[in-house]
């Protein structure tokens, strides 16, 4: 069933929006799917803050033109869908990536994340990004470093002292 000009204006604007706020962006081939295995995908792409879409490579071309994914322009060619990580940078990545692992007849294809084209075997280094909550966690553990420091040293001295006086008094008494 052919869509109107309508429908085709809405699935333009609604990826238009979407690539405009996402962080990265992953092309990959759906060819040999089964519509369950689509469905699971969809599924774990919605759990992990990812935006998931089939649309014609025509329709993702205007509605990715003039976003930093403007680059994924020409290697869109063939039966793809597009996955926007919404999240996190990584997101997309690992749920395509953890899901071709599981099912081989998904081939990813594109890669893009800031405006730069990434070859689709750059998909271990994009999915193994950390997460916003890990990247607070590794940012707090490293500020929370000199603070510790910090406070070890200013602890250092009343204990030095301490054993100071501890050690005169047993010269004293002996």
């Amino acid at each position: 069933m052919a869509l109107s000009f309508e429908e085709k204006k809405a699935i333009v604007a609604d990826v238009a929006e979407v690539a405009a706020s996402a962080h990265s962006a992953v092309a990959a081939e759906y060819n040999g799917l089964s519509a369950e295995d689509m469905t699971d995908l969809r599924a774990k792409a919605r759990m992990s803050g990812v935006y998931l879409r089939v649309v014609k490579n025509t329709l993702a071309r205007r509605a990715i033109d003039g976003t930093d994914f403007d680059c994924m322009k020409d290697a869109l060619t063939g039966p793809l869908v597009l996955a926007f990580s919404q999240e996190d940078p990584g997101s997309a990545a690992r749920v395509l990536k953890d899901f071709s692992k599981e099912n081989d007849k998904l081939v990813i294809k594109v890669l893009s994340i800031g405006g730069q084209l990434l070859a689709a075997s750059e998909i271990d280094r994009l999915a193994s990004l950390p997460t916003k909550d890990q990247a607070i966690s590794m940012l707090m553990s490293v500020m929370q470093g000199p603070i510790t420091k910090l406070v070890r040293t200013l602890n250092e001295v009343p204990g030095k002292l301490v054993r100071t006086v501890a050690a005169v008094r047993d010269a004293k008494q002996g």
